[in-house]
């Protein structure tokens, strides 16, 4: 006979203990997840609590009207989640060793279940947290949403970034907060207009052409475009664009890569930088001194501010945009 090696027992292992935990969530939630679901489904958790249907990319998904154990699989989930009040009990992170991130009070995510990396779940770790709601994105997830929503409810948008005040919405739904997110949206409104009256109001603020760069380990540096998280922001404030950012049409208009030796496109009024990766390895370094950089209008009228990826980029949520608010003010208006 032919003998099995370690790392086929290792895979089937792994296989049976995935199959396992898949079975004890279909035995909790197997009505609570599909699309057009049975209305008295509830996600396993609370079968007393009542449930109530909710707009997906993947349909109609009825989930718990008061969702306990809710787990999270991407930062704009985590924002949503912890800006409406609710901790979840597990949640994916940026990358492996890395903190939830860290503009979050650490109260909010203390105790939250590391369970994988974003695009890449760990589904044994899901299942043992025994959610009762799975908040992700169809960008990040859809291969792996047949196993998501046997384990629990799935909501699903159908991307991140740019649409996030309308996945906000999605959020707040799917977590019985629709009260509370109203709450949230108007304060981001006044916020954000308290922000632009700092610069001198509406007509001083379009006059100040502003830019946000990321420098990325490994690839090109971006110059952010209209279709992104952080242009909304800057949208909101009433700060106008520079061309490069207006005409981005790299990743469907989120963003302009540009190489080393055309830094100096990124000039304008204004220009917020920060890094992905580290910053030696990503280019910051080694563009903040180069005379390309040193030339710039912004450098030279000492506008130019290093800023936090996780909070700028990587945030995607109101948590994230009011904290954003906060510095465009200091910076700009201070």
């Amino acid at each position: 006979m032919k003998a099995t090696s370690p790392s086929s027992l290792q895979r089937r292992r792994r296989a049976t203990v995935v199959a396992l935990l898949l079975s004890a969530a279909l035995g909790l939630s197997a009505c609570g997840s599909g699309a057009d679901p049975d209305p008295d489904a509830d996600g396993g958790a609370k079968r007393n609590q009542g449930t109530h249907p909710v707009k997906t990319a993947k349909g109609v998904v009825s989930v718990p009207n008061e969702p306990e154990r809710v787990v999270v699989l991407d930062t704009a989930e985590l924002d949503s989640a912890v800006t409406l009040g609710v901790k979840p009990v597990g949640a994916t992170k940026a990358d492996v060793g890395k903190s939830f991130l860290g503009y979050l009070p650490d109260e909010k995510v203390e105790g939250i279940e590391n369970v994988g990396t974003i695009g890449s779940p760990s589904l044994e770790k899901i299942a043992a947290l025994k959610p009762d709601l799975i908040l992700t994105s169809a960008v990040r997830d859809d291969k792996n949403y047949s196993q998501l929503k046997a384990i629990a409810p799935t909501v699903m948008t159908e991307s991140t970034g740019y649409p996030w005040k309308r996945n906000f919405r999605t959020h707040a739904d799917a977590l019985g907060k629709k009260d509370e997110a109203e709450k949230v949206l108007a304060d981001y409104e006044r916020h954000a207009g308290e922000v632009t009256a700092a610069l001198g109001g509406a007509a001083e603020a379009k006059d100040i052409e502003t830019n946000v760069v990321r420098f990325v380990e490994g690839a090109d540096t971006r110059v952010y475009g209209e279709k992104s998280f952080i242009a909304t922001v800057l949208k909101d404030v009433g700060l106008g664009r520079p061309k490069v950012a207006r005409e981005a049409k790299d990743y469907g208009g989120l963003a302009t890569d540009i190489s080393p030796e055309r830094i100096d496109e990124a000039d304008a009024d204004a220009v917020f930088y920060t890094s992905y990766g580290s910053p030696g390895k990503s280019g910051e370094e080694k563009a903040v001194k180069s005379p390309l950089w040193k030339n710039m209008r912004a450098v030279k009228d000492g506008q130019v501010f290093h800023v936090e990826d996780e909070l700028w980029i990587q945030g995607i949520g109101y948590t994230a945009a009011n904290r954003v608010l906060d510095e465009i003010e200091k910076d700009l208006a201070g």
